[in-house]
């Protein structure tokens, strides 16, 4: 495989979709009320309590943190809209922190790097 056509760990999303028969407002306080969040986001398995942006009733984002070393985070992002059956469609999207990018790479990250010519 190239180097070009490797996949790049900073590009990482996971996507779920669930569908709930609650409505949409039920749904948006059990991801921004804190009390509500916690029973299955605990504040523990965030970096901050605080959500990092949100549109109201629609898109609320949060940045997670491993508990175990080496301590990666990623954005989890939580979209809700009404379904056609007077429910919620429910989307969680996590996604690689590109932080990594940022922090110089060792020589055997076997990333794509400059080679010296002949």
């Amino acid at each position: 495989m190239s180097d070009a056509a490797k996949p790049d760990p900073s590009d990482a999303e996971l996507v779920l979709e669930y569908e709930f028969d609650a409505p949409p407002a039920k749904v948006w306080r059990a991801v921004t009320i804190p009390a509500l969040r916690e029973r299955w986001l605990p504040d523990c398995d965030l970096a901050g309590t605080e959500p990092e942006s949100s549109i109201a009733g629609e898109e609320v984002r949060y940045r997670l943190r491993d508990s175990e070393p080496p301590f990666r985070e990623s954005h989890v992002i939580f979209r809700i809209e009404p379904n056609e059956d007077g429910g919620t469609r429910f989307r969680i999207i996590q996604q690689a922190c590109d932080d990594l990018a940022k922090l110089p790479q060792p020589a055997n990250s076997n990333r794509c790097m400059m080679r010296a010519a002949a």
